[in-house]
């Protein structure tokens, strides 16, 4: 079954970075789950402020924000698609990622409608 890891994490260092986080954790994270042969897809998000927010209105009016505009603490940095038996498996790699040290990663079943 596929499951997605949702990288949050609870701040970003000078570069952008997850607090807390080296790239060479991140580097060694990538391969276990490469090397277990259950990877889908992921990718890391660039830097917030090159976020663009697209709302459109009850009258079909498009509002475009540009920048910065987390309105809660965590910023989403990132993702895995993981492929395995269940969900008991999806949360032992998910509490495996860098990501879960100083901030959270959302675990949620990729919807398959055949």
């Amino acid at each position: 079954m596929k499951y997605m890891l949702l990288i949050n994490a609870d701040g970003i260092d000078e570069q952008g970075g997850a607090a807390g986080c080296e790239p060479a954790d991140w580097m060694a994270y990538d391969k276990q789950v490469r090397d277990a042969g259950i990877l889908v897809s992921g990718e890391s998000l660039a830097d917030l402020v090159t976020a663009t927010r697209v709302r459109v209105a009850a009258d079909g009016t498009r509002m475009v924000t540009d920048g910065p505009f987390a309105e809660s603490r965590e910023v989403l940095g990132g993702f895995y698609v993981i492929d395995v038996p269940d969900l008991d498996a999806a949360l032992d790699w998910a509490a495996r990622c860098p990501g879960a040290r100083d901030g959270s990663i959302v675990v949620r079943p990729v919807a398959d409608f055949g």
